[in-house]
């Protein structure tokens, strides 16, 4: 460390160069390991001075300063989502504006849209839930009845295929080939945010090169589709349609499909998958929430019905999904709660000097807050690492104890816009394998693994289990 004067912030010492390699390949071990020394310090980033804040008062100003730019923060400190700018595709607006990329959003979320289909030009839209839940089925068939599955490749396949059921058209949806096209070309993205490349973005590195040819391949597949779409005679309910009808161009329009698909992606995948780890684990959580789910049907369908489970579920109403779950509901809290403590947040100090404490922040200054510094604090949440559900109940509520205890939704001036959706996919992929399986949590040998799977806190895109693959071995018990 560098002791500065008094009020300045600690500087983390050694070569620049080594810190941001740590920081873009082992970010969470970089983080804890200089907070063990200081509650605030700083670092470089090529010529980008890095603040990285902890503590009450760090977290409130991180989240709450209007000076702080979410989109300026991870701009250059991610790889996040391609840009159309690395491929020279220009846009008729500001797509990078959360408040425009929110409204769109918003749009495609109606509960309208998913229960019933939203009318612009069909009279008879079809419904988005009941097209998930039918992805959901054709995913699960290719399992077979019985077998063995990575969730970390098999669910993360249907999380995927539901995500551009969402945000595309049924035209490229319903064309399995062409998914399979563009989950491939995810995952050349996603495997392109190499230290390399985001320290030296000038350097034409392979990872580089293989962004920008799948960013360009990308667009030239989406575009088709949305030309496609606009050329037809009927818009209905798809979100292509939908953003056509708001008057967006055909690049705008990518460059938000592109946004929501990486958004959605990471985020429902990783958590769905860390869910059914942990309820293998905790088969009394797990036959709670198989209990609430069977009520659920029975309430809101015909017990007596011979239709198949997919198509049940389907006609549950999108209120009850989101309001008549409240097991699950503290099973997904708790499963955010530990799995994105591995996470940082970024900002951007946009205006003026900003303090923190005695502590001075420059403007232009990056900043960043591991979400850790919450949400395994033992004064906060006791046994922090232990899987608990239960200190959400009333009586307990550990998370509404202080201020921004839980932030795995977003908290301040930056709440997560696409929460709902995201909580409904999980529901619908928990529901369909609770409800429609019996299963158990394996490791290479068939044994439940000793000891239970921890996630990598330094994968920030998938916190895929530290070490060797797990499984969760199943059986068919409800068609």
């Amino acid at each position: 460390m560098i002791f500065p004067k008094k009020g300045a912030i600690y500087e983390v010492g050694g070569f620049s160069i080594l810190n941001a390699w740590t920081f873009f390949s082992r970010r969470c071990d970089f983080l804890r390991e200089n907070f063990k020394k200081r509650g605030i310090f700083q670092f470089w980033v090529m010529n980008h001075k890095i603040v990285a804040l902890s503590g009450d008062e760090g977290r409130k100003v991180f989240f709450t300063d209007k000076n702080l730019d979410f989109t300026e923060g991870y701009k250059i400190l991610m790889g996040g989502a391609p840009r159309l700018d690395d491929i020279a595709v220009e846009r008729d607006v500001d797509d990078t504006s959360v408040t425009w990329f929110n409204k769109r959003l918003a749009t495609l979320l109606r509960k309208e849209r998913l229960e019933a289909g939203e009318r612009i030009s069909l009279p008879t839209p079809p419904a988005v839930l009941p097209s998930l839940f039918n992805d959901i089925q054709r995913r699960m068939d290719e399992w077979g009845t019985s077998g063995k599955i990575n969730p970390f490749e098999n669910v993360y396949d249907l999380v995927f295929q539901m995500t551009v059921r969402m945000a595309t058209c049924q035209d490229l949806s319903n064309d399995i080939d062409a998914v399979k096209r563009l989950h491939k070309l995810y995952w050349i993205l996603e495997k392109s945010a190499t230290p390399t490349a985001l320290l030296l973005p000038w350097l034409p590195s392979p990872a580089k090169k293989a962004k920008e040819q799948a960013t360009r391949d990308m667009f030239v597949m989406l575009h088709q589709y949305v030309e496609n779409r606009r050329k037809a005679d009927d818009l209905g309910s798809d979100a292509l349609d939908m953003l056509i009808a708001e008057g967006d161009s055909n690049e705008t329009i990518i460059q938000f499909v592109m946004g929501v698909t990486f958004a959605g992606v990471v985020n429902t995948g990783m958590n769905s998958c860390w869910i059914l780890l942990f309820l293998a684990a905790n088969p009394d959580w797990q036959s709670k929430v198989r209990a609430e789910v069977n009520s659920l049907m029975d309430k809101h369908t015909d017990p007596t019905s011979s239709d198949p489970l997919h198509k049940r579920l389907s006609t549950i109403p999108v209120p009850a999904w989101e309001d008549s779950l409240p097991v699950l509901d503290m099973v997904i809290r708790e499963t955010i709660r530990i799995i994105l403590s591995n996470g940082t947040t970024l900002r951007r100090n946009i205006h003026g000097d900003l303090r923190v404490g005695s502590h001075i922040i420059e403007k232009g200054s990056f900043m960043a807050y591991n979400v850790g510094d919450a949400h395994m604090n033992p004064e906060f949440y006791p046994d922090p690492e232990k899987f608990d559900p239960g200190r959400y109940e009333a009586g307990r509520e550990e998370d509404k104890k202080g201020s921004m205890r839980y932030l795995g939704w977003g908290v301040g001036r930056h709440p997560c816009t696409g929460m709902r959706v995201a909580k409904l996919e999980i529901k619908m992929i928990v529901a369909m394998f609770l409800v429609g399986y019996e299963y158990e949590l394996v490791d290479g040998q068939g044994k439940f693994p000793n000891p239970f799977p921890k996630p990598d806190r330094n994968d920030i895109q998938q916190a895929r289990p530290v070490g060797d693959p797990c499984y969760l071995e199943f059986k068919r018990v409800v068609e």
